[in-house]
This record gives C-alpha cells, sequence and structure tokens, in this order.
C-alpha cells in the first residue's frame, strides 16, 4: 500500500466511498478503490461491522504522513438534527428492517430522584407487543441498548433513552414497586429474608429505589447471571 493510500469507514460501501472522496477531495475516477470489508447489519445491531474501503488516489498529493485509517467517528459528521427527530428515525428504521408495523409516540420524561437529565420517551405503538418486548423484557432491553448506542453516537453525545412497547415499562415499574412494599411487609411480619423473582438489571434497580427509604428492611442483589434476584432483610430491632 502507498504512503497516500487511505482506509475509509461507513454504514455501506457507498458511505465509505463518499467520507474517503470528501477527505481526500477528489472525484471518484481520480481514486482507485479496493473494498476490504462490504459491512454488516447484524441481528438487532449484534455482530454488526463498518463497511471498509481502502482508497489510493491516481495523481500525486502533496507529500503525506504514513498511512492513515480514518476512523467511524471522524468520517462521520454529527447529525444537527434535534435529539428526539434521530431517535425516532433511527428506531423506525431498525422496526422497519425487523418487518414491524408501528407507530412511535415520543416524550420527555420525568428524571429519576438520582438523575438530573429528564429521558426521551420512545413508546412503540404496534399489534406485535408480546413479541417485541420478549420474556421478561429481554428483546425490549436489547433494543433500547442498540437504539442508545446508534443515538449516541449519531448524536455525538450521550443521550439517556427509554424504549417502551404500549406502556408495558410503566405498568410494569407500578407493579413491581407494588410488589416490593407488600413483601416488605411481608418479610417484617415474618422477621425472615424475602427472595423475589430473577429479574434484569433494570427491574432489580426499581425495587431497591423502591425500598431505599424504610428504616425497617434493606435490599440486596444475590446470585449470578439471569438467576440474580432481589431479596428483602428485615433489618433487626426494626421489626
Amino acid at each position: 500500500m502507498s504512503a497516500e493510500s487511505k482506509i475509509f469507514f461507513g454504514e455501506t460501501v457507498e458511505d465509505a466511498v463518499r467520507a474517503g472522496l470528501a477527505a481526500l477531495r477528489l472525484p471518484r475516477e481520480a481514486v482507485e478503490i479496493e473494498v476490504l470489508d462490504e459491512g454488516s447489519r447484524g441481528i438487532l445491531g449484534i455482530g454488526a461491522r463498518m463497511a471498509r474501503v481502502r482508497m489510493t488516489p491516481l495523481v500525486p498529493l502533496s507529500p503525506a504522513p504514513a498511512p492513515e485509517v480514518i476512523s467511524p467517528l471522524q468520517e462521520s459528521p454529527v447529525s444537527e438534527l434535534p435529539v428526539a427527530e434521530i431517535a425516532q428515525t433511527t428506531l423506525s428504521d431498525l422496526l422497519r428492517h425487523l418487518e414491524f408495523s408501528a407507530e412511535i409516540l415520543v416524550r420527555w420524561g420525568e428524571p429519576a430522584a438520582d438523575e438530573e437529565e429528564a429521558p426521551l420517551v420512545l413508546d412503540i405503538q404496534t399489534t406485535n407487543a408480546d413479541t417485541l418486548i420478549g420474556p421478561h423484557g429481554e428483546t425490549l432491553a436489547a433494543l433500547q441498548h442498540i437504539l442508545r448506542l446508534l443515538v449516541n453516537r449519531q448524536a455525538g453525545q450521550m443521550v439517556n433513552l427509554i424504549v417502551d412497547v404500549q406502556g408495558y415499562k410503566r405498568r410494569r415499574e407500578q407493579n413491581l414497586r407494588r410488589l416490593a412494599e407488600r413483601m416488605a411487609v411481608q418479610a417484617v411480619k415474618s422477621g425472615r429474608t424475602v427472595y423475589l423473582e430473577p429479574m434484569p438489571p433494570y427491574e432489580r434497580r426499581i425495587v431497591h429505589l423502591a425500598l431505599r427509604d424504610r428504616e425497617d428492611v434493606t435490599t440486596q442483589s444475590v446470585g449470578e447471571g439471569r438467576q440474580r434476584r432481589v431479596t428483602i432483610i428485615p433489618r433487626v430491632g426494626k421489626t
């Protein structure tokens, strides 16, 4: 590879080529293009790879340093669109790729007691809600994680966003808070530790927060992996 060859990345091969032409300030016919990796969307973003091309000018350029690799963050301009629009458009594209017919309602939520930034809530309205939510909300959690990564990259900042399906998370949070209070009363009355069912991290957090101000119980997460659960422990001398 000559000293003037450079490697560029993009969502697609064409995106990578456009990024390279813009960086080199040359027309397409003035460069030699070698496709190193056509990239992949993966499944739900998992296993996704950026397309990668090597571009060599056919005419001499001004003296340049050793071969340079242009990173995706360098070649991808930060979007100037509002964060809410970026998130809604990106989520819509993801759902269309997954062949889900849905409407997305966007609003700014209330920040949690320990958070300063209000979350951006994207509530998906669809007839396939159960499939999109998945067992114990696992599919929905994966979708939210992927969307956060994509939106953060496009917006050029960390975005606090929540993906919901027809108010599932709101209802689930309300039910978990009521369950936490009932189980706390049971733990205090019996004087014994109460073990809740295994839950994903964000649900365990809801339980911990629901009971953190009580003086008669304390909470602790135990177990490993998918079997990790919250225990509610009565405080000695507080029953």
